[in-house]
């Protein structure tokens, strides 16, 4: 059941949103900013940034970090982004719990500790934040567990993963672009918009597609969509660690050879403690040649998969325009990664590389929104 008339259009929005989160996200992350406020989630001690000469001074003074206004500003106005964004999905999951029982006052009292958590940390008292955090993550679980409908408990389990996406973007800061944490904001970041764009096509009137063969159709575009968000894991992997570069400008081959000298073990290690400054990178030559010869094997098998999937759903009546979608996404991303390399990682084209991979997931996670069996 749609919670209201416009309920369809505001999630549209917030679909628009999360994708304008991504791309700041990727491009401030890319522009080596992803550290150019130094606290969380205010810069420098400002809402906004420092901008006049006494501002800057006085953060020089007071933070270890000197100030780079050109590169503080993307990162700032992404975090503003993200919370209009926040703001957003707890409009969405109001309106979409307004009928049930306790159904507003259990979001409303989640949302105002989830705030009482972000002020106790601007406070210093990390402890306690994290605790309010989790107290009203617990509160809107109550309702999710007590709630039946599905746009209901979407709705709610968005801004569940918003919230968390916010303790993602403060760990990454004050834990120094780890690696680890960098990866699991962008998939979130990337669940999060795909989530959205369920909800909205949910909420659409008369927007789901009846095929019979439906069963088919979605256990393919499933097998899709996980290979394609390992192979996204993996290129989030690559730029978290500074490996886009590891092959030189050298492709196909890497540094000259089929298989160059590689350390997966030391590529892969997920955990490496707190307090080490991760921009920048710190893996040896070794280490980083295998995550990207890892991306390189993810992007063939990926390649392989959906030329196939994009050339079935082309010859399948009704989903021509799908098909040719997904494989003209495939040639452009193809193409992306490669530029990527031979290029020396130019900032537009590495942007637009992870933007290109969010279409192809729009158009996945569309597809199996939609898709509907006759007797469903």
């Amino acid at each position: 059941m749609i919670p209201v008339r416009h309920f369809h259009r505001i999630a549209w929005v917030a679909v628009i949103l999360a994708f304008g989160v991504i791309f700041l996200g990727g491009f401030t992350r890319l522009n080596n900013a992803g550290l150019s406020c130094p606290d969380w989630p205010t810069c420098y001690g400002k809402v906004t940034w420092p901008t006049t000469e006494a501002d800057i001074a006085h953060a020089n003074a007071n933070f270890e970090r000197a100030v780079e206004v050109s590169k503080a500003v993307w990162e700032q106005v992404h975090r503003h982004m993200a919370a209009t964004l926040g703001t957003l999905v707890l409009v969405l999951a109001l309106l979409a719990v307004r009928r049930k029982p306790q159904g507003v006052a259990t979001v409303g009292i989640g949302a105002a500790l989830v705030v009482a958590a972000i002020f106790a940390y601007i406070k210093v008292d990390h402890v306690l934040a994290l605790g309010l955090a989790a107290a009203g993550q617990a509160v809107w679980l109550s309702g999710i567990v007590r709630w039946a409908d599905g746009v209901t408990r979407l709705s709610v389990g968005l801004l569940m993963l918003v919230t968390f996406q916010a303790l993602l973007g403060m760990w990454t800061v004050v834990w120094l672009v780890k690696p680890v944490i960098v990866m699991s904001h962008l998939m979130g970041g990337l669940a999060t918009f795909s989530l959205l764009t369920v909800l909205a096509w949910w909420t659409t009137p008369n927007a789901m597609r009846v095929h019979v063969d439906a069963p088919r159709l979605r256990t393919l575009m499933w097998i899709g969509l996980v290979l394609l968000a390992i192979q996204i894991a993996l290129g989030g992997w690559v730029a978290s660690n500074y490996a886009a570069l590891a092959c030189g400008l050298d492709f196909p081959k890497c540094k000259g050879a089929w298989w160059p000298s590689t350390d997966f073990a030391e590529g892969f290690v997920l955990w490496r403690g707190i307090g080490v400054d991760y921009e920048g990178g710190v893996l040896d030559a070794s280490a980083r040649a295998a995550i990207q010869i890892a991306h390189r094997i993810g992007a063939a098998v990926v390649t392989a998969y959906f030329l196939f999937l994009g050339f079935r759903l082309a010859f399948a009546p009704g989903f021509r325009t799908s098909g040719i979608t997904l494989l003209v996404l495939l040639c452009a991303q193809v193409a992306l990664g490669i530029a990527n390399v031979v290029m020396g990682l130019p900032l537009y084209v590495a942007t637009a590389h992870l933007l290109v991979a969010v279409l192809m997931l729009f158009t996945v996670v569309t597809l199996l929104a939609r898709l509907r069996s006759p007797e469903a």
